[in-house]
């Protein structure tokens, strides 16, 4: 039987980095618990002190293809290269020029949200198509593809 998965990242500023990722695919912010109207009434109600606050956070699909991205609050910050990273489909289905435009476009508006573009690979066919890397605000490693 086939498993749903959940991506997790461990990070300084859940909140902000959920919201990057947000962004970045199209996801929305999980709603608060059934009988709550926001997160901050949830959070009174659990009795969650105020810097306990950004301890957390998760954005889903909002078309529920995707999976659940959870952010946790780490003390340590990233030391070393992803051993695996989210490749990010901006361009599927074009080719050569086309695709590196609509790479490059999905790059700039990511840099906008604050990531860092890190290194671009031009299209070397027959089977290499080009893909541009970039590290997201807390330094995750990604692709877009």
């Amino acid at each position: 039987m086939a498993r749903t998965i959940q991506v997790t990242f461990d990070a300084a500023d859940p909140a902000a980095l959920m919201r990057f990722w947000s962004a970045a695919l199209g996801y929305e912010t999980d709603p608060p618990p059934s009988g709550f109207d926001s997160w901050d009434a949830a959070l009174d109600a659990f009795g969650v002190p105020p810097e306990q606050r950004n301890d957390r956070s998760a954005c889903h699909d909002p078309d529920g293809v995707g999976p659940r991205l959870f952010f946790q609050r780490v003390p340590e910050g990233k030391t070393a290269k992803n051993r695996v990273h989210l490749d990010v489909r901006a361009a599927p289905g074009l080719r050569g020029a086309e695709r590196m435009a609509a790479l490059q476009a999905e790059a700039d508006r990511l840099v906008g949200l604050g990531a860092v573009v890190v290194e671009r690979f031009e299209p070397e066919p027959p089977l290499g198509h080009g893909s541009i890397v970039l590290r997201d605000p807390e330094g995750n490693e990604l692709c877009l593809d």
